[in-house]
C-alpha cells in the first residue's frame, strides 16, 4: 500500500472515526503523556484492528521534521479524490455548496478552508491538479481531520469544472476585493452555489471571473491589505450559515 502520513492527535482521531482511509499503522512516541486523546487513539485503533506501536520521538521527528506531530503519526492510504460528475449526480436536486480554490498555494490556508467548509456544511471542495496545493500531511493537520468529512474533487481544469457546475444550476460566486457588491447582499439560502477563492497573491484568474454570476467583496474599515484567503472564505461561508439559521428560525415561528 502506498502510504502518506497524518500527524497530530485531532487529525488522527478524525481519520479513525471517519473510517474512510486504510491504515498501515500508528506510531506513538514512547514519552507521550497518556492523555485522553492518546488513549482514544489507542481505543479506536484497537476497535478497527489497526496496529499501533510505541517508538522513540526521534523516529517521529524523522517523519515530521518540524516536530508538529504531538507525539503521534499515522501511516495511511492517500486521500481518495472524488470525480466531479459523481459529486454532481450524488447531490442532484438538493441545494448544495462547493468551494473552488483557484491556485491557493499555502497548505495551511487549504487546511483551514477545508475545516471551515465542513463546519459550514459545504459538501465539496475543488482543487486544481496543477497550480495549487493538493492534500498533504500539513493540509490534514491544519484541517484537524476535516479532510475526512468532505468530498475532495481534483480537476484538470477549474474553468471546465465551473462550466459544468453552471450547466447543473449552480450559481457561481467570486470573492474579489475590487467587487462592487458586499458578500452579505446575496441570498445563499435558495440555491446551489460554488464559491471561488483566489490565490494568495494573484487572486482569481480573469477567465474564471468572466464565469461568475456574482462578484462580492468583504468591506474593510481601513485601507490595509485584504484578508487572508482562509479568513475571507470563512466569513463568506458563515454568512450563508447565518442566513439559513435565520430562515429556519423564521419558519419554526410560523408553525
Amino acid at each position: 500500500m502506498e502510504n502518506t502520513i497524518i500527524y497530530g492527535k485531532n487529525a488522527v482521531i478524525e481519520a479513525l472515526e471517519a473510517n474512510t482511509r486504510e491504515f498501515n499503522k500508528i506510531l506513538i512516541a514512547n514519552n507521550s503523556r497518556a492523555d485522553v486523546k492518546i488513549e482514544k487513539i489507542k481505543e479506536l485503533a484497537s476497535k478497527h484492528g489497526i496496529v499501533f506501536q510505541f517508538v522513540a520521538k526521534e523516529k517521529l521527528n524523522q517523519l515530521e521534521p518540524e516536530g508538529r506531530h504531538q507525539g503521534v503519526i499515522a501511516q495511511v492510504s492517500p486521500v481518495k479524490y472524488v470525480d466531479l460528475d459523481d459529486f454532481i449526480e450524488e447531490h442532484e436536486g438538493s441545494d448544495t455548496s462547493v468551494v473552488i480554490l483557484d491556485g491557493v498555494e499555502d497548505s495551511h490556508n487549504v487546511g483551514a478552508i477545508i475545516r471551515s467548509c465542513v463546519c459550514a456544511g459545504v459538501k465539496g471542495i475543488i482543487l486544481p491538479s496543477r497550480r495549487g496545493v493538493l492534500i498533504n500531511s500539513t493540509v490534514e493537520k491544519t484541517s484537524a481531520g476535516a479532510t475526512n468529512h468532505i468530498s475532495i474533487i481534483k480537476v484538470n481544469s477549474i474553468v471546465g469544472a465551473v462550466q459544468k457546475l453552471k450547466e447543473h444550476n449552480y450559481w457561481v460566486i467570486a470573492s474579489d476585493h475590487h467587487a462592487n457588491d458586499n458578500y452579505y447582499d446575496i441570498d445563499y439560502t435558495n440555491m446551489s452555489f460554488a464559491l471561488i477563492m483566489g490565490a494568495e497573491h494573484a487572486g482569481i484568474s480573469r477567465s474564471l471571473m468572466k464565469l461568475a454570476d456574482f462578484k462580492v467583496k468583504i468591506p474593510m474599515l481601513t485601507n490595509f491589505n485584504s484578508l487572508n484567503v482562509s479568513n475571507a472564505a470563512a466569513i463568506i461561508l458563515f454568512e450563508g450559515v447565518k442566513q439559513r439559521c435565520a430562515k429556519n428560525a423564521s419558519n419554526r415561528s410560523r408553525k
